[in-house]
């Protein structure tokens, strides 16, 4: 693949996160070009909870553990601080789909993503690491013990952005 194939990748998250009234829009992050698309869901049976849905995502040169660790704890403080609304947890929660896009992966940053959910108070990330040079997608797909009502939600949105080829 070429280089262009994380901006490719990167292009199609954005319209996927468009048609589904994400309304994204491009950021700097220090000097890092960053997609973000939010959304938010109300649903009865989540005990009347509105759950804000992130999806904050960059191509960058090289994917390893800690570089999507970082990003992760990076996006779940960006999206707690931009929510709006009622404070976190206050009939209100936050899940975030933190996104890096590379050619270069270690293959042990795939599988942190697709290991668990991370929690923290009514916050819930679930990275994404995207290899577009193996056409493969890691992230949790699973239903975690807290979290578990959004699980077939988050999973279904995880499909719907991720989940197409390069």
């Amino acid at each position: 693949m070429s280089e262009e194939s994380p901006r490719n990748y990167l292009t199609a998250v954005e319209s996927r996160l468009a048609t589904d009234g994400c309304k994204p829009e491009w950021q700097d992050w220090s000097g890092v070009r960053v997609l973000v698309g939010r959304r938010s869901d109300f649903k009865l049976r989540w005990a009347a909870t509105n759950l804000h849905v992130f999806t904050i995502a960059a191509a960058v040169p090289e994917i390893s553990v800690g570089t999507i660790d970082t990003f992760t704890s990076q996006a779940l403080g960006f999206a707690k601080k931009n929510k709006g609304g009622l404070p976190v947890g206050m009939q209100t929660g936050v899940a975030v789909f933190p996104v890096l896009i590379s050619e270069r992966v270690d293959p042990a940053a795939v599988a942190w993503a697709e290991e668990k959910q991370r929690n923290q108070f009514a916050c819930f990330a679930r990275p994404v690491v995207v290899d577009t040079a193996r056409h493969y997608v890691g992230l949790f797909r699973g239903k975690p013990v807290l979290g578990r009502i959004y699980a077939s939600h988050l999973t279904g949105k995880g499909q719907r952005y991720f989940d197409h080829p390069a």
